[in-house]
């Protein structure tokens, strides 16, 4: 009788255990996203729809995104705060805007004369960034992603000619993360403004300059009908935007739709890069027809030298002062060196020997 009674406990635990995984397997979850973006924003905005498309496809409905952008959240800044605070499940946005309440995450969407998109991407997925960025975010009950690089960004409109680094001395521009830190030791006067202010902005001299994105995203704002100068980009090379993830939102999800999640975000991340490439070189070829006066710009030597030396002091300043910046800072450094020396002799050069050629 002891026997059987054992067997029956065990049959029954076992039946349990597989009904509570049936039942698991088949339950279904629906995240609320909230991003800085307006509703329908061109290339930022499809990142999101498609991760949210993908993850319900592969999950045969048992994942579902909602989006809810900037007009019904209100917080276009605010996206850290909400996911953090379980208010969001997840958010999507560029990890430099929370600098002021977590300086270490602005390492993550791009630094100045660092990694190009591919260069960085190996950096996340084979080098340490994963890693560290989970380690910078931990504290704050967030997991963040590579959410969409828009690849070398623009150095910015200017409705005047910079021919020395005296133009710069209180020039009042819109750019943010640690870019705006290395002009500010230059002499202008860096503020952050939301997507949808920027053009009023420029128009009526509330600032003298604005950096956004690059041609497909600037020539949909209008920055070519105020300013005539169009500066080539030193200060993101390789602008990543993220996914947060409540981490306790993540820990209630079953193993395969986490993967689901993971696979969803990086797939679309990738698809924001080449498609980036693809409207960019569509948009500046609409602006170099329709605003023949626009001229592209490089920054004098003199400006990017100071650039540069402003940009390594900040550096030196960062990592001193934190250990955690220390071995970021340590991290991109050195990858950057060892990436670098292949690109040289491969994509530099390939365009290099183009440029003789053509």
């Amino acid at each position: 009788m002891k026997i059987r009674s054992v067997l029956s406990a065990a049959v029954l635990a076992v039946s349990t255990v597989f009904a509570s995984t049936q039942a698991l397997a088949q339950e279904k979850f629906t995240l609320r996203l909230a991003e800085t973006w307006g509703p329908n924003f061109p290339i930022f905005g499809e990142a999101t729809k498609n991760m949210a498309e993908m993850a319900e496809k592969m999950s045969d409905g048992r994942l579902r995104i909602r989006i809810d952008s900037s007009n019904k959240h209100k917080a276009p800044f605010g996206v850290f705060d909400m996911v953090k605070a379980g208010q969001y499940d997840m958010g999507h946005s560029a990890s430099y805007y929370w600098k002021g309440k977590v300086p270490n995450t602005l390492f993550f969407t791009s630094m100045p004369f660092g990694m190009t998109a591919q260069e960085q991407y190996a950096w996340f997925y084979y080098g340490d960034g994963m890693e560290l960025m989970q380690e910078v975010y931990e504290p704050h009950n967030l997991m963040s992603f590579p959410g969409g690089n828009t690849g070398i960004q623009m150095g910015g409109w200017f409705r005047k000619e910079i021919n020395s680094v005296d133009d710069l001395q209180g020039l009042k521009m819109r750019i943010p993360g640690f870019a705006g830190e290395v002009f500010a030791e230059v002499g202008v006067s860096p503020t952050n403004i939301a997507p949808g202010e920027l053009y009023t902005a420029l128009e009526r001299n509330t600032i003298d300059a604005v950096e956004w994105v690059g041609p497909a995203l600037d020539l949909r704002l209008g920055f070519q009908q105020i300013a005539d100068y169009y500066y080539t980009g030193w200060h993101e090379p390789a602008t990543e935007l993220q996914f947060l993830v409540n981490k306790k939102t993540w820990e209630k999800l079953p193993a395969d739709l986490q993967e689901i999640l993971r696979i969803s975000m990086r797939t679309a991340a990738y698809d924001m890069l080449i498609q980036s490439q693809h409207e960019n070189a569509q948009a500046w070829a609409s602006i170099k027809e329709e605003y023949p006066d626009v001229q592209v710009k490089q920054f004098p030597e003199a400006v990017f030298e100071a650039m540069y030396k402003a940009n390594q002091k900040l550096l030196k300043e960062a990592a001193e002062g934190d250990e955690l910046a220390s071995r970021i800072v340590a991290s991109q450094e050195e990858y950057l060196k060892k990436s670098r020396a292949y690109t040289d002799i491969s994509e530099r050069a390939y365009l290099n020997t183009m440029a003789e050629v053509e």
